[in-house]
């Protein structure tokens, strides 16, 4: 055999009869679709766009519905169910989540003073996330991308505000933000 026979030369890029080829690609009238499938270059179409849009909104808020629905059936204030906070168990110090699981049980059940008792800062993302995502709804609904952008300040600001809520938590004059 020599070396002609071996090594016939590059293939080419687009073999003709190929699927990934532009004659037979998805969205040819070969592949039988007749247009571009959504996702692949074209926007989605047809009645059901809206409802194509939200399924990633929706499956969020399914998603985050159904672990609150679960804190909220499911008491943490009942040992064993959960696991115990690392940082609490080995140094006795309250991170910026403990108590998390609880005000999400008592925010659910309806005991807003409680939530706010067991992790204010927790109670301030829960309705940070409801703004949000229907924020994203919206604009996802109406077909508009969205962009959250925060600048390095404002990062910090928010890196600051976790830490000095844990820090306070801990002294004795913040008591009142332990869980």
């Amino acid at each position: 055999m020599d070396a002609a026979q071996s090594n016939p030369g590059p293939a080419p890029a687009h073999p003709p009869g190929a699927t990934g080829s532009p004659a037979h690609g998805l969205g040819s009238p070969a592949h039988g679709l007749g247009s571009p499938a959504p996702g692949f270059g074209s926007p989605a179409r047809g009645l059901g766009s809206p409802v194509r849009r939200l399924l990633v909104p929706l499956g969020t808020l399914a998603a985050v519905g159904s672990a609150f629905a679960y804190v909220g059936l499911v008491d943490p204030n009942h040992p064993g169910h959960y696991p115990v906070c690392p940082l609490f168990a080995l140094t006795g110090v309250y991170c910026p989540g403990c108590g998390g699981l609880r005000s999400a049980h008592d925010f659910i059940t309806g005991h807003l003073a409680a939530a706010l008792g067991a992790n204010a800062l927790a109670v301030a993302g829960y309705l940070l996330f409801a703004v949000g995502w229907a924020v994203w709804a919206v604009r996802t609904a109406r077909g508009l991308p969205l962009r959250i952008s925060l600048s390095d300040r404002q990062w910090w600001i928010i890196g600051s505000v976790v830490l000095i809520f844990s820090v306070v938590r801990n002294l004795p004059f913040g008591s009142a933000l332990a869980p």
